[in-house]
């Protein structure tokens, strides 16, 4: 009997505040949907005593059975410290990361990308501008009222600066409760984390990252077939600058699991044309041209939060003549989901964003759960795969690396 193929995957997440756990109740979830739809057998279970957050898949598929341990690397306390901040910072946030993007040139060049990731990047800007004006609009209005019922004057005036600041306040913080469905502050946090360092990683990333490169260098070591590193939105590029870590230390020993990464909805722009993401431009020049890897990226044209099929490498203008990853394929989301499906989704620009995790009900060559649970390796799964159509790799990030 052919034993089990057995794989570790480690997960990066996006700037995402909320604990692992619901990585994995989307994954047993979605996994479910999937295997009803595919034909395929997935069960999840938990992992006690090892170390991390993660759980275990078993995978029962027509062309063998999978083991497959995942492990979410977390740095939700790292997004959650910096969004601690008040409706005040917020504000300064948004001052520093306007300049962060247009002082640059970096907003300029991302609109040579995709209108859809910039769309982003600017809503929480003018969200958050047209919120202080509805404030200062309405707070004038019951300041001027104030005022003149109780007879103008300095007694009058001072009424009237008081109600008027009040409902000012009162505004925003309605605003802020409400974040939940507007997602202002939220996608502020967001790029402001990138922009505050124009591009580089704080320190407290760059010690996370140390963890995270000694896990992977444990998965490495363990009596498995393949270790995946999955990277998700801002995770991408997290995960493309933890896997150059790992292999400018110590290169890849020739009696190791086989290795691949697979970026997912990534957004590697954002960061990488900034002024000072010298580091992941030279991270990303690297590893596209690591031998001994195989790098799958996934993105869609229809998420309007990533940059679909932008080669994150040859965009930032990093592509060397050496160039072998990623290999950019296409999730097509109009082919892969119903009409009915992505009637469903219209308008969810977030859970557009998570489909790369979730089932499809018209199935392509992407299956999430097949890739991360099934018994093939993705260097064996995509063997032989050209680009997707549509790929853009034209230079439009000019800046050079570390």
């Amino acid at each position: 009997m052919t034993p089990p193929f057995r794989r570790r995957v480690l997960y990066v997440p996006g700037f995402d505040p909320i604990p692992p756990r619901r990585y994995r109740e989307l994954f047993r979830s979605e996994a479910a949907r999937q295997a009803a739809i595919s034909g395929y057998g997935i069960a999840t279970e938990g992992r006690p005593g090892q170390p991390g957050f993660g759980w275990h898949a078993t995978g029962h598929f027509p062309e063998g059975e999978a083991q497959a341990d995942f492990e979410v690397l977390v740095w939700d306390d790292l997004v959650q410290a910096s969004m601690r901040g008040g409706i005040g910072a917020t504000y300064l946030q948004l001052l520093g990361t306007a300049w962060a993007y247009i002082g640059s040139g970096a907003l300029l060049r991302l609109m040579g990308l995709r209108r859809g990731p910039v769309i982003a990047a600017l809503y929480p800007i003018v969200v958050l501008l047209a919120q202080a004006l509805a404030g200062q609009l309405l707070g004038g209005l019951a300041g001027v009222t104030a005022a003149r019922l109780a007879g103008g004057g300095i007694a009058g005036a001072g009424l009237g600066l008081a109600l008027g600041t009040a409902v000012l306040v009162a505004v925003l913080w309605l605003f802020r409760r409400l974040d939940h469905r507007i997602f202002a502050y939220y996608l502020m946090h967001d790029y402001a984390f990138t922009a505050r360092h124009r591009g580089a990683y704080p320190d407290a990333l760059e010690a996370r990252l140390a963890v995270f490169a000694a896990r992977l260098r444990q998965a490495l070591a363990e009596d498995v077939d393949e270790v995946l590193v999955v990277g998700h939105s801002s995770g991408a590029y997290l995960a493309v600058s933890l896997l150059a870590d790992v292999i400018r230390a110590g290169g890849l020993p020739a009696d190791r699991p086989a290795l691949a990464l697979m970026t997912l909805g990534h957004v590697v722009p954002m960061a990488s044309f900034l002024p000072d993401a010298g580091r992941l431009r030279a991270d990303l020049a690297f590893l596209s041209e690591c031998a001994g890897l195989f790098w799958l990226d996934v993105s869609a044209p229809g998420d309007a939060c990533c940059f679909g099929l932008c080669d994150p490498v040859a965009v930032s203008g990093m592509a060397g003549p050496g160039q072998q990853w990623p290999l950019v394929l296409s999730a097509a989301f109009t082919r892969t989901l119903s009409p009915e499906a992505r009637r469903r989704l219209r308008g969810r620009w977030f859970r557009l964003h998570f489909q790369y995790l979730c089932a499809f009900d018209r199935p392509g060559d992407y299956d999430y759960f097949s890739i991360t649970a099934g018994p093939r390796r993705l260097a064996d799964r995509f063997a032989g795969r050209g680009h997707s159509p549509g790929r853009i790799a034209r230079p439009v990030g000019r800046r050079r690396a570390a």
